[in-house]
């Protein structure tokens, strides 16, 4: 029998695609996925919220009378008779964590755990707003971890040292679903919001964070107001009221996975206008691939995860007048820069895939199990604040 896995996010799997659903969504074509969300509040008793939302992935959103957030220190301790039932219901397991938060959940599984995975896709303790024990959880995360992975290089040279057994996972990418908006392909109807917007229009996708330098973007608009920039993503963690608004900047709200493509086939150049700050140090954007798969330039600040890997094959400027050098270059390329461009893209998609990262990934956690490196009993118990 095919041994579950439960994973602990503090990612809501209907919020945006991104590591998580690709990764989660291929493993389980092999085995039971039961995804632990992070808790809602509810007047009643304890309860899980069931809904399968792919073949085999099974999201179980906890309901407690507890407010605060996250995987607090009062939610756990409403959580832990739901994760003991739930480690009655799957029996034998093994444990993925996204956050370091849930870790103390862990022993409410009992002795039926198999492997503990970390897959650090951020480095979490540097985001807005970040509770004070997660460094505390961390490090214990990685005392108790039999696996480790990391969504970039730049995280993986930051934990290699930390533990004895880290594999980097850089982000990924489905090449066919981008590939629908490559200049050459058809089929594709234009975006109501978006028909109107005249071109040259340069856009973005993503979640609208801290991590965009909305200075940037304000600045970009301002420099050349003969070019369009279109901004796709649910708006968290900032006020909406902070960002930089222009005749020539359109903020189109978030948008699905499957309607990605129909906008992206409509950009003349795509942007990774991030901020240079403690929360990008690590960061590897999901989305640098999926526009190199839809074949078109592609501008960026220098963050590390792009700079190092793609500097040559991506456009990139740190200031905002180097930026709109870039862009400016980008759109001026000529048919054999762009083909070279092109070419140089394809070359990197042809070395990776979600289904290999998947594959890899099952094959390290389906290997010879490890000794639990550190006993329960000392885990972190610093509160959240």
């Amino acid at each position: 029998m095919p041994i579950p896995l439960v994973v602990f996010s503090h990612l809501r799997w209907d919020f945006v695609t991104q590591r998580p659903q690709h990764v989660l969504s291929r493993l389980a074509a092999s085995r039971p996925v039961l995804v632990v969300e992070e808790p809602v509040f509810d007047g009643g008793p304890a309860r899980w919220e069931r809904h399968a939302p792919a073949p085999g992935v099974t999201v179980l959103r906890p309901h407690t009378a507890v407010h605060e957030g996250g995987f607090s220190d009062a939610q756990l301790d409403a959580m832990r008779p739901l994760v003991a039932a739930l480690a009655d219901e799957v029996g034998r397991c093994d444990v993925w964590f996204y956050t370091p938060l849930a870790l103390p959940l862990l022993d409410a599984l009992g002795g039926r755990v198999r492997r503990v995975v970390y897959d650090c896709m951020d480095e979490l303790a540097a985001f807005d707003h970040a509770p004070a024990a997660l460094l505390d959880r961390e490090r214990d995360l990685l005392a108790r971890a039999d696996l480790v992975f990391t969504g970039g290089p730049s995280l993986y040279r930051a934990k290699k040292g930390r533990h004895p057994d880290v594999h980097c996972f850089p982000s990924s990418v489905e090449a066919d679903h981008f590939g629908r908006a490559r200049p050459e392909a058809a089929g594709l109807d234009e975006p109501s919001d978006q028909a109107a917007i005249p071109r040259p229009r340069l856009g973005f996708f993503g979640v609208i964070d801290e991590r965009l330098d909305r200075d940037l973007v304000g600045a970009l608009a301002a420099a050349r107001p003969d070019w369009h920039v279109v901004m796709l993503g649910p708006v968290v963690k900032i006020d909406p009221a902070s960002l930089p608004r222009a005749a020539n900047l359109h903020w189109l709200g978030g948008k699905s996975y499957d309607e990605l493509p129909a906008y992206l086939a409509g950009w003349d150049v795509c942007l990774l206008p991030f901020a240079r700050n403690r929360s990008t140090e690590f960061i590897s954007p999901t989305k640098t691939l999926e526009y190199m798969a839809a074949e078109r330039p592609i501008v960026s600040t220098p963050i590390t995860d792009v700079a190092e890997p793609y500097g040559d094959v991506v456009y990139l400027g740190e200031t905002p007048e180097a930026f709109v050098a870039a862009c400016e270059a980008a759109l001026r390329a000529s048919p054999r820069q762009r083909a070279a461009n092109v070419a140089d893209m394809r070359e990197v998609l042809a070395r990776t895939s979600w289904d290999a990262t998947a594959t890899a990934m099952a094959a390290l956690l389906d290997g010879s199990p490890s000794p639990t490196r550190t006993p329960s009993a000392s885990l972190s118990t610093a509160p959240l604040r």
